[in-house]
Order: structure tokens, then C-alpha cells, then sequence
């Protein structure tokens, strides 16, 4: 019971912050379905995760704030491997990067391409929720979870790196991509 109240509360949590990041729409209020919620809150952290990717300059992808943590280029390489991993485990087939640690890449190409493929990876994985199977079990180590509870999961830690990551951006003088979308929303019309 502990455990899907967890669940529970962490996807409201989700869907919270996925609403938040969405533009405020006019109209009649909406329904929206677990597999969606996911979905938007996928698309959200996938557009924030590309887009502060290919924002950090090259030169700065060996970037620590302190020695004790991850370089910038780390965070993305870390974010694909989990991706791949959680995605592998989801779709029920084998991790195709098993072995490939993508926090070693070198260069923001290399980086990038691997976040990129990892989204690719995860795309169907997404797409394909439907309130049906939204709530079905998957392998996931010696577990079985919901589908929901390992997506969930995903986009939680996904999240947590880009949060990460926008401190590093600030350190750097680097406005976050979530936050110059929003300031662009704010902006009166014919500023531009």
C-alpha cells in the first residue's frame, strides 16, 4: 500500500510540473490521463535536456563546479545511460548501450548524439502509454513495476540532472533554455 501511495503521489507530482511547463491555454478545462501526463512530461524534460545541451559552449562540457561532482558533459552522458537502461527495461528488450558508459564521450558532439539517441530510444516507449497499459507491470531488475512507476521514474531523474545542469549554465552566465522560453511567454507581444 506504501509503495502505491508513492507512486501515486510522485505521478501527481509529476503531472504538476508538467502543467507548469506547459503555456497556459484557453478553453474549457481538460482531462488528462496518466499515459498523457507522462507524455507531456516527457516531451517537456526532453525539449529542456536538448536544448541545454547544445546551449553549453564546447569549451565548457569539462565543466565542474567542484571536483567531488560530475562535469557538465558527465550530466548528459549520465541522462543517456539511464535512459537507455530504464527504456531497455520498459520496451522488454535488451539495453542496446549495455557496456557503453556515455559519461566517458569526449567531445559536445559526441555527448549530444548520445542524448539525442537515447531519446530516440525512449520516444516509443512513450508514445505507445495508453491508459490501458499505463498501468502494467515490466521487468525492471528483479522487480516488476508499473510501467508508469518506471517512466515516472525517468522523467523524476531527468529532471533532477537537468536542475543539475542549470546551475552549471548559471555558473557559466548561461540563461537555462526552461527559463528563456518562459521569459519569452512573459514577454509583452511586439517586444520582440
Amino acid at each position: 500500500m506504501k509503495g502505491a501511495t508513492c507512486l501515486a503521489s510522485g505521478v501527481l507530482l509529476l503531472a504538476t510540473v508538467a502543467f507548469a511547463q506547459m503555456p497556459m491555454q484557453q478553453g474549457a478545462p481538460q482531462k488528462v490521463s496518466l499515459a498523457a501526463s507522462l507524455q507531456r512530461s516527457y516531451a517537456s524534460i526532453k525539449l529542456n535536456l536538448t536544448q541545454g545541451a547544445e546551449k553549453m559552449p564546447e569549451s565548457e562540457y569539462g565543466f565542474k563546479p567542484t571536483p567531488e561532482v560530475r562535469a557538465f558533459g558527465q550530466l548528459i552522458g549520465h541522462v543517456a545511460n539511464a535512459q537507455f537502461g530504464t527504456c531497455a527495461a520498459v520496451k522488454g528488450v535488451a539495453n542496446p548501450n549495455q557496456g557503453n558508459d556515455l559519461e566517458k564521450k569526449a567531445t559536445k558532439a559526441e555527448f549530444v548524439k548520445a542524448l539525442a539517441d537515447s531519446f530516440a530510444f525512449c520516444d516509443d516507449a512513450f508514445s505507445s502509454l495508453t491508459d490501458e497499459n499505463v498501468t502494467q507491470f515490466v521487468k525492471q531488475g528483479q522487480n516488476e513495476v508499473t510501467r508508469a512507476g518506471v517512466l515516472a521514474n525517468l522523467v523524476a531523474h531527468s529532471n533532477e540532472t537537468y536542475g543539475t545542469g542549470v546551475v552549471y549554465m548559471r555558473l557559466k552566465g548561461l540563461v537555462p533554455p526552461s527559463t528563456e522560453r518562459m521569459q519569452q511567454m512573459m514577454r509583452p507581444r511586439g517586444m520582440d
